[in-house]
């Protein structure tokens, strides 16, 4: 990967902070956007701005090609139908729309894992209170990867739906995503896995893993903000009742009823982010182009990099790891380890990261999480490591 040429193409990198230089290391909340991309959303206001599916005139036949064409795009990304490929806003809505529109019963069973991002995990916990549904918490080992024993005893008959993270946002573990999606199966349950944290740093593939569902965002792999997806599988789609209702999710309307429209559109109720996926897809052809093998390999060796860089600090998260590192240095908030870091130009995260019952499980409040993508450098991690050491000594 030819990294200096990479990082020509975002503009945000020529920012300084205090007289320093940006180094972005908080690309699990949010990745910066290549010229590609920024221009792709100026281009669609621009030249091409108009309604999708509303209107016979040029502009909205060219809008609502752009807007078709990302969901072909993101389709062949994620290997899978462009009929499965819902648009929503982000991958919190995602997993909300499943949650809303899965026929629960009271009784049914939902397992989730300790882990989970509070999006993947308050849905749940309000079905418990809406439909009396049981929420089952599948444990952590001590280096922080999935109990799979404990998994595998708390999957059963009753259970109605898996919903597992991909790649932990705090500890940086891969789950078994195919494995899991495997046992869901065998008792004849669904599989929702959250790829928020995977679908932008390593290949994935809906025909490999075998989930029902799969969640995630445009804003963490180079795209715009506003952009989600959801992959279901047709059958589970065919299965589920809309989660929103109003205009272009309709076949036809009477005075008292109405049918639903076709896949995907069933499901993408109202006018959608139409700039967002002409961004979106820009995304995509920029990630497609330099290969998600790469992009993967390039992250897992800048993380093993600066953990075996990074002294007298408590490391979180099992040895194989994505790009994403945790981390406390003793004695210290991890408040102010960001807020001295932030002195210098970089930017790291701290706090709970979305995540308080993992914290919880491992006694703390929260950590300093560095999460890395295409365009970061040892260098920058040298210079973090280098304020990491002052901060030591003056703390």
């Amino acid at each position: 990967m030819d990294v200096e040429t990479i990082r020509k193409d975002f503009p945000i990198l020529n920012k300084k902070i205090n007289g320093y230089p940006l180094i972005y290391f908080d690309n699990t909340a949010t990745t910066q956007k290549p010229r590609q991309v920024i221009q792709a959303i100026s281009d669609f206001y621009e030249k091409y701005n108009a309604n999708i599916h509303r209107g016979v005139h040029r502009l909205s036949q060219e809008a609502s090609e752009i807007y078709e064409q990302a969901h072909e795009k993101t389709a062949k990304f994620i290997n899978s139908d462009w009929r499965e490929v819902i648009f929503t806003k982000n991958t919190t809505e995602s997993i909300n729309l499943v949650a809303h529109s899965l026929d629960f019963n009271k009784g049914d069973e939902i397992v989730i894992s300790i882990m989970e991002h509070h999006s993947n995990m308050v849905p749940w916990q309000e079905l418990v209170k809406e439909k009396g549904i049981v929420l089952k918490i599948v444990d952590v080992k001590e280096d922080g990867s999935l109990d799979m024993e404990d998994l595998k005893s708390k999957i059963g008959k009753k259970t109605k739906l898996v919903s597992i993270t991909h790649v932990s946002n705090v500890l940086g573990a891969v789950n078994p995503v195919k494995e899991i999606c495997k046992l869901a199966h065998e008792n004849q349950a669904y599989c929702l896995i959250d790829g928020a944290q995977s679908a932008p740093h390593i290949k994935v593939d809906m025909k490999r893993i075998g989930c029902d569902f799969f969640a995630f965002s445009a804003h963490k792999m180079l795209g715009p903000t506003g952009m989600g997806v959801l992959y279901g599988t047709k059958q589970a789609l065919s299965e589920m009742g809309p989660f929103l209702t109003g205009g272009d999710m309709i076949k036809k309307v009477t005075s008292k009823e109405a049918s639903w429209n076709d896949l995907p559109w069933k499901f993408e109720a109202g006018t959608p982010n139409i700039a967002g996926a002409a961004g979106f897809s820009a995304a995509l052809d920029y990630l497609t182009s330099i290969g998600m093998e790469k992009i993967d390999k390039y992250e897992r060796d800048l993380a093993k990099y600066a953990i075996e860089r990074i002294k007298d600090a408590h490391i979180y998260g099992p040895d194989d790891r994505a790009g994403i590192i945790s981390f406390n240095l003793k004695k210290i908030h991890a408040h102010d380890v960001a807020y001295f870091l932030d002195k210098k130009g970089i930017a790291v995260r701290s706090g709970n990261h979305c995540a308080q019952p993992l914290m919880t499980k491992m006694g703390i409040l929260g950590t300093v999480r560095a999460s890395f993508y295409v365009y970061n450098t040892k260098k920058e991690i040298d210079f973090m490591i280098e304020n990491l050491d002052e901060i030591r000594r003056n703390l």
